[in-house]
């Protein structure tokens, strides 16, 4: 790929991000909501009874990274294996709704599409169903996930993998796909989860967060200062078993730390937030960062504006994508700088 030229002043970064084409690869779902009120006990058992007042889907894993990029001005293009199913339909009809492209999805009549259904009464979550599956795609499945990737990885310009172990990124797939982008010279950004945690040697930027940083790791540490030589050194043994060019990890209300190619190590505190959900809020990040290491940002300023686009989204109830006129208008404010 051509090399962008790097943006200097926020304004230009926030216009260039309208000049991008994103490939997202893994494992999309619906985010079904069920929103109601509850007063009073069920006389069956001692949960609430839920009177429902409204229900709505939206697009949840890989497809929320999607709207994420969608709504920061960049050109999504989805790659995904969804089921053969009604969570298939709603999903590609949420897909039309919102003008995005389903060139890149495979449907397969031998798994569902993953619905992760939440009710809600009082602004407060009381329970989630979830369907789904996690084993591997099989030889069909993959072949053809494999064929939708090349076929628009000509046209990005940045790869994000978003794993939520839902079996549609596995090892080979995961290095396959990042020999093919960086023989295109494609960066590659990696939202990871456990069991493919250590498939993703020379990717990018790598960023998982605390949690699965440990998880993945096998390791055991804190999150206070005092755990701070363990925690950078479960850094350099990622870098040493992956060999990424940047490490980011998210580190909730701490938050994010990033360690560039130089490993030259940031820490970034939490701008203070009224939370009201953290669901989402790392794809919010994971969409960031992945424009602007495709033109090219620094480090430090990718990890700033990620990190103030992530506190952002917290502020809202449910999954839903950053505004970006608002991410301008806060990192303006915060006197955030690229240089």
């Amino acid at each position: 790929m051509p090399q962008l030229a790097t943006p200097t002043t926020l304004s230009d970064l926030f216009s260039a991000f309208n000049q991008l084409k994103v490939l997202i690869v893994g494992d999309v779902m619906v985010d079904a909501y069920v929103w109601g009120k509850a007063s009073r006990l069920s006389p069956e058992a001692p949960v609430p009874v839920v009177n429902v007042v409204r229900t709505e889907q939206r697009l949840g894993g890989a497809a929320n990274v999607a709207l994420n990029v969608q709504a920061l001005g960049a050109t999504p293009l989805l790659c995904a294996v969804v089921g053969e199913d009604q969570g298939g339909d709603q999903l590609l009809t949420l897909l039309q709704e919102r003008k995005l492209s389903a060139e890149g999805i495979v449907r397969s009549a031998h798994r569902p599409t993953t619905v992760k259904q939440r009710v809600l009464a009082g602004g407060q979550q009381l329970l989630r169903l979830d369907a789904e599956v996690e084993h591997d795609l099989n030889e069909t499945e993959n072949t053809s996930l494999h064929a939708r990737y090349e076929q628009l990885l000509a046209r990005a310009d940045v790869v994000v993998f978003e794993d939520y172990d839902k079996g549609v990124l596995n090892e080979a797939t995961i290095q396959r796909f990042i020999q093919l982008a960086r023989a295109r010279q494609v960066p590659t950004v990696v939202d990871p989860k456990k069991k493919n945690f250590l498939a993703y040697q020379y990717c990018t930027l790598f960023k998982p967060n605390l949690k699965e940083l440990r998880e993945g790791l096998k390791l055991e540490f804190g999150d206070t200062d005092a755990d701070r030589p363990y925690f950078e050194a479960a850094v350099a043994r990622l870098r040493q078993e992956l060999q990424p060019a940047n490490v980011l990890v998210t580190l909730s209300e701490r938050g994010v730390f990033i360690e560039d190619a130089q490993q030259k190590q940031t820490y970034i505190p939490a701008h203070i937030r009224a939370i009201s959900d953290v669901s989402g809020a790392g794809d919010t990040v994971i969409s960031i960062a992945a424009l602007c290491v495709a033109l090219g940002v620094g480090a430090p300023a990718t990890a700033a504006l990620a990190n103030l686009g992530g506190g952002l989204v917290c502020e809202q109830v449910g999954v839903v994508p950053i505004a970006k006129q608002q991410l301008l208008t806060e990192a303006q404010t915060v006197g955030l700088s690229l240089g």
